[in-house]
């Protein structure tokens, strides 16, 4: 069974809407976004304390230094680390040295290819997104998913995934889909989508 993330939470509303439809995981935005949480760690803090503990908590990075990681690690704000930016395999064992989370890096798909370099860093998973020029993500396009090719990662599986793809996209094998823009209305999050994503993966 694929497991939900619904990212892009910013507002104490957004959490009373988590905590009630239960997704596996909920993403904090640290990097440039109108869902950006600000000012980190503050507001993150605030919001991870409102959060259900059986909820986990990503914080989404785009190449952020490893100490500012570190640190919002090490106050319990976040229970795992995305990286959505450049970083490679040096950056990833930098940041392993550092923190005891898991690790999910971030791939923008162009080619299978670019999936299976991905595949040989030293993550604990991977996210598969669209690549969209000069942009690191929340592009709300997809993918073509027949690019996914065997991988030794579980990966979670985001761009642009809607209630109406769901049951296709669990079929690619993702271990956990990961939405924002679907569970918005008018540019927040909306209880009501949350509840019926949430519900549909869990049913499929």
């Amino acid at each position: 069974m694929s497991k939900v993330k619904i990212c892009g939470l910013w507002r104490p509303e957004d959490i009373l809407a988590a905590n009630s439809a239960r997704p596996d995981y909920i993403g904090f935005v640290f990097a440039e976004s109108r869902r950006k949480v600000t000012p980190p760690p503050d507001q993150a803090a605030r919001l991870k304390a409102l959060l259900s503990p059986d909820i986990l908590a990503v914080g989404v990075f785009v190449n952020a230094p490893v100490g500012e990681i570190a640190e919002i690690v090490k106050d319990g704000t976040i229970d795992l680390v995305q990286l959505h930016g450049d970083e490679d395999e040096n950056y990833i064992r930098l940041l392993k040295q550092e923190i005891s989370v898991p690790v999910i890096k971030a791939v923008r798909v162009k080619t299978t290819g670019d999936i299976q370099k991905a595949d040989a860093l030293s993550c604990d998973y991977l996210l598969l997104d669209t690549y969209i020029a000069g942009s690191y993500g929340g592009s709300g396009c997809q993918f073509d998913w027949s690019l996914i090719p065997p991988l030794s990662h579980p990966f979670f599986l985001a761009g642009g995934l809607h209630q109406r793809d769901l049951r296709m996209a669990v079929r690619t094998g993702a271990c956990c889909l990961d939405l924002s823009s679907a569970a918005e209305t008018g540019g927040v999050k909306d209880p009501d989508k949350i509840l019926k994503i949430v519900n549909l993966i869990r049913s499929i």
